[in-house]
């Protein structure tokens, strides 16, 4: 009697260590699958190359594991299947039919789920670089029936899913990161600023950035550079000031503030006699990155931006400074002088 007894109290706790052990697994199936998938390969890769110590180590040990993401899926929702339909099986030798459903619902919506979740969506990097070799193995045994179905799988939804952000959206990510943005984010207004006007620079083109003429400080090319005019320019703090010829609107060129500061006279001298640059011209449709590289050259880092006028027949006619062109004698002239 001693020694059944001892037997059946030995199937008793066996029966449960393995039901503890089945809603353990199915958790930790559970878990990793909301931890692993829910990263796509470029977080993970951008961690692994850029992250904190301790995730770059994570991310490479698990990148492995995550490239082949259908087989992945298909490998945990296999193996928690099988957890979870195996449980009742161990508690209807335990307990009653009734009791056995109760019990396998509570622990697996318990432990099973909510709980593994809940853990693996904060501490998913860590636990999944902890157990990638185990899961390694899970691929292997599951390999015959879960291969089948991921290849299906690659077919009809594709292979690859990179989650990659488009303009608006990482302009948008960048704006959620500023710490102005009250959120943790650790780039400063500047940063945004600059981050966010890089992204929209192939959207805007030469019209969208420019300043118009009546709010541009220029100076006459036949005014006369005097104490006067000197403190007007250096009021304005700019390196470079356009040139004009009678009119505003008539660019010539440019001077450099640097060469009137060392040749300024009490008597004043005509800045005319001052080098006069050529100031490059654009077109008001001209993308930012074409203009940037031309500026790159370093051959100029200011343009003029022409408007473009269609002729009755539709047919695009020279570039035009507000629809207007150097048409007399002295805007000639003036165009000489710029050249010297």
């Amino acid at each position: 009697m001693k020694v059944e007894y001892s037997c059946c109290t030995t199937g008793f706790f066996s029966r449960i260590g393995i039901v503890i052990f089945l809603v353990l697994f199915a958790g930790l199936m559970s878990g990793l699958t909301l931890g692993l998938m829910s990263m796509s390969l470029v977080e993970i890769e951008v961690l692994a190359k850029s992250g904190k110590p301790s995730d770059r180590k994570h991310a490479a040990r698990i990148l492995p594991v995550c490239r082949r993401q259908h087989l992945l899926l298909c490998t945990l929702l296999i193996c928690n299947a099988a957890a979870m339909e195996a449980l009742p099986i161990f508690l209807d030798s335990l307990v009653t039919a009734w009791g056995a459903i109760l019990i396998s619902v509570t622990l697996i919506l318990l432990f099973g789920e909510i709980i593994p979740q809940a853990v693996c969506s904060r501490y998913g990097l860590a636990i999944g670089a902890t157990v990638a070799p185990f899961v390694r193995v899970l691929v292997w045994i599951c390999f015959p029936v879960a291969y089948p179905i991921s290849k299906l799988l690659d077919v009809s939804l594709g292979k690859e899913h990179k989650a990659l952000f488009r303009r608006a959206e990482l302009k948008t990510l960048v704006d959620f990161h500023g710490n102005e943005a009250g959120k943790g984010g650790e780039l400063t207004r500047d940063e945004t600023t600059i981050i966010g006007g890089a992204l929209e620079l192939t959207e805007k083109v030469a019209r969208d950035v420019m300043t118009p003429i009546s709010e541009t400080f220029a100076i006459d090319i036949n005014a006369n550079l005097d104490s006067n005019l000197i403190k007007l320019i250096l009021e304005r703090g700019h390196s470079r000031v356009p040139v004009f010829y009678e009119r505003p609107t008539n660019i010539i060129g440019l001077v450099l503030v640097k060469n009137l500061i060392t040749r300024l006279s009490p008597d004043g001298v005509p800045i005319k006699n001052f080098p006069i640059r050529k100031i490059p011209r654009v077109s008001e449709t001209m993308p930012l990155y074409d203009i940037l590289n031309d500026f790159q050259k370093g051959q100029s880092h200011m343009a003029v931006v022409v408007r473009e006028k269609e002729n009755p027949e539709g047919s695009v006619g020279g570039n035009q400074l507000e629809g207007k062109r150097f048409k007399d004698q002295e805007t000639e002239k003036a165009k000489h002088i710029c050249r010297s």
